[in-house]
């Protein structure tokens, strides 16, 4: 019995040792990977002096408009927001599989890493393959749930959304959806290819504003808080890039803005809302602006950059930057970056002026580097994208209208089958990570240290005392 009673006691000895090994190996490895983790994260985040990164210190609260900026806070806190975005338009389709919901997690985490503070993402998918919408007013509650996962998901992040809420293209439903509804329905003198009637047929209108109210009364199922009270949203985008061809005097494409604002503000009157527009220049521009279009036929689009940016309740600007699509073929990569150069300055310029003073977002922007005779590879589209940045920077630098770009697109690793040719997979572009980052980093300069109250310059708040040192912004 002693014997016996020596070896157990021996035993529970050993295991206590190994039980303790474990232990201290399982949290020296935890604490190896936080390590790593952190300093991947900062070696992106910080600047020099090892001040890292955050979301300008503001309280997470709506997102507004004042003057030319995008502001967050309140009285004496307000503070400009300059955003430094990106794209990932397919979150919600990707969140419907728990298989691949792990894909909506890994991008924002790495979005966040390098500074990204803004999402632009579909907020609809009408008809056919994961249905947001089956037919007018009718919903996958589990699509819908999956787009509530986003959000919540993008809270966690603190990475703000911009919802688009339809399509001017086919792809996921479009505003050809609607139509082939309302076809379907017996509405008269529609036609299978009259893609248009989505911006002047009763009935499809009326569709779209059911799915408007539908959008915006949605209770979030993770968090409980209602998508017109969530300030993770940024603003609502109507529809990405409108065009209304069959009416290129711009009127067709004025009206349905100004009656689908006005709904969208009687049902949300707290975000912002976007156009979602390309940023063509139509018939009511001055003739040197529609000079600055990419090519003849996009002043004959139906839409007008600034009349459509001219209507009540739309709060932004928003432009897109596509060179390579828009350009003549054979257009050399410098001749690309020179023309998104311009395009950027002309719109910023025009909102400054012809607009009174109002935000412009280039919501997208990139070129593509593997479709056929892409002028651009890995090495010259970073070039192009810090042409963008440049230029935005030399606004935000003046308190200028430049409030912010979105660069299409960024992607976790393992989702590459949904590239477009866009896509920036941001562990495998360690190039690009860092030029994002080193322009989150001065977008982060004046967000943190810009009050409102001077306009053309900024006022360095000191911690330490109530006293502000007085600078200018192109000083920081």
């Amino acid at each position: 019995m002693a014997t016996c009673k020596k070896r157990t006691r021996r035993k529970a000895s050993v295991s206590s040792v190994l039980h303790l090994f474990f232990f201290i190996l399982g949290a020296l490895t935890a604490v190896f990977l936080l390590v790593s983790s952190e300093r991947w994260r900062r070696a992106h985040l910080t600047t020099d002096d090892d001040d890292e990164v955050v979301d300008g210190g503001e309280e997470w609260g709506m997102v507004r408009t004042r003057g030319a900026q995008f502001v967050v806070g309140d009285g004496a806190s307000i503070r400009p927001l300059y955003v430094n975005g990106f794209n990932t338009y397919w979150l919600m389709v990707l969140a419907v599989d728990p298989s691949t919901r792990g894909k909506v997690t890994e991008v924002f985490q790495q979005a966040a890493a390098v500074g990204l503070t803004v999402c632009r993402t579909w907020a609809f998918n009408d008809g056919g393959w994961r249905a947001l919408q089956k037919s007018p007013s009718v919903y996958d509650e589990e699509v819908f749930k999956a787009l509530d996962f986003v959000v919540g998901e993008a809270r966690k992040h603190r990475i703000r959304l911009i919802l688009s809420l339809s399509n001017n293209w086919d792809d996921y439903g479009g505003k050809g959806q609607y139509v082939r509804w309302a076809k379907a329905a017996g509405v008269a003198n529609l036609t299978s290819d009259d893609d248009d009637a989505f911006f002047y047929d009763e009935t499809v209108k009326g569709y779209f504003k059911d799915h408007l109210t539908a959008m915006m009364t949605r209770v979030n199922t993770y968090t409980g808080v209602a998508y017109r009270d969530d300030t993770t949203i940024m603003a609502w985008e109507l529809i990405n890039e409108p065009r209304c061809a069959s009416d290129p005097t711009g009127d067709t494409l004025q009206a349905w803005i100004r009656e689908m604002a006005f709904h969208v503000k009687s049902v949300d009157p707290a975000h912002l809302l976007s156009v979602g527009s390309e940023g063509f220049y139509g018939p009511s521009s001055p003739p040197a602006r529609r000079r600055a279009n990419p090519n003849a036929d996009a002043a004959h689009t139906g839409t007008d950059f600034i009349r459509n940016h001219r209507i009540l309740g739309v709060d932004f600007a928003s432009v897109h930057v596509y060179p390579d699509t828009w350009l003549p073929a054979g257009a050399t990569n410098e001749a690309q970056v020179t023309f998104a150069t311009s395009w950027v300055e002309a719109h910023i310029e025009d909102a400054e002026g012809a607009l009174g003073g109002m935000p412009v977002l280039f919501a997208e922007f990139g070129v593509s580097t593997t479709k056929a005779g892409a002028a651009f590879n890995a090495t010259t589209r970073d070039a192009f994208i810090e042409a963008v940045y440049g230029a935005m920077l030399r606004s935000t630098r003046r308190g200028g209208s430049g409030a912010g770009a979105l660069l299409w697109q960024v992607f976790p690793e393992g989702a590459e089958y949904m590239d477009d040719g866009y896509a920036v997979v941001l562990p495998r572009a360690a190039a690009t990570a860092r030029i994002v980052a080193a322009h989150s980093r001065r977008l982060q300069t004046f967000n943190s240290r810009c009050a409102w109250s001077c306009r053309w310059g900024c006022n360095k708040w000191d911690p330490q005392g109530d006293d502000a040192d007085v600078s200018f912004h192109h000083e920081l």
